[in-house]
């Protein structure tokens, strides 16, 4: 007995029907894949955890020169450390570590400024995987620079460095250090992103 053979017409449509369920798959795995990638793209960074340590003044006016010791007050100096830590804690991509100076064996503070990197050790003891180190360095009772370093608390290497100028006197230090990070730190590319606040 002959095998019964099917329509023409039925053997073309199960090829049609199975060409669009082929089709079918292949449009819904592409989707897929572009939705991931939209995903990932979209997801935030993981957090870098940095110790800020606190900012140090170098004080080059001529009345510090005559009087040898600071003409500034150390609660302006403050302002600035915390301003920092404020504007990367702000940024979602830090999560910041507040550290305090190491004192040398005389009791007197290190100046991280000059000790060639060693914050970065400091800073993988407390857990950090960078550091930053701040430097107001004020040249005339109303002129002043704003250094900072960031670096990778495993290698010591810098990360980061940059430095601006302003005019003014120590109450608007805090706020050079805000408009420094935000501007050559976290949002050179992004001037929609730029604060205006404290």
């Amino acid at each position: 007995m002959k095998a019964r053979q099917p329509p023409a017409g039925a053997t073309r449509n199960r090829a049609r029907v199975h060409a669009g369920l082929v089709l079918g798959l292949a449009a819904l795995l592409i989707t897929g894949i572009g939705s991931v990638a939209v995903r990932s793209k979209d997801a935030p960074l993981p957090q870098v955890s940095i110790a800020v340590f606190d900012f140090e003044l170098d004080d080059l006016t001529p009345a510090s020169s005559y009087l040898h010791q600071a003409t500034s007050s150390k609660a302006a100096l403050q302002k600035a450390t915390e301003s920092a830590r404020r504007a990367l804690t702000r940024s979602g991509r830090y999560r910041v570590i507040a550290a305090a100076n190491a004192t040398s064996t005389s009791s007197q503070p290190i100046r991280l400024r000059e000790c060639d990197g060693c914050e970065a050790a400091m800073a993988l003891k407390l857990g950090a995987e960078q550091s930053l180190i701040g430097v107001v360095r004020r040249a005339t009772q109303t002129d002043y620079y704003i250094s900072i370093e960031i670096r990778d608390a495993r290698t010591g290497k810098l990360v980061n460095q940059q430095a601006a100028n302003f005019a003014g006197g120590e109450e608007g230090w805090a706020s050079g250090v805000r408009i420094l990070l935000d501007h050559q730190v976290l949002y050179p590319d992004q001037p929609e992103r730029l604060s205006t606040g404290p």
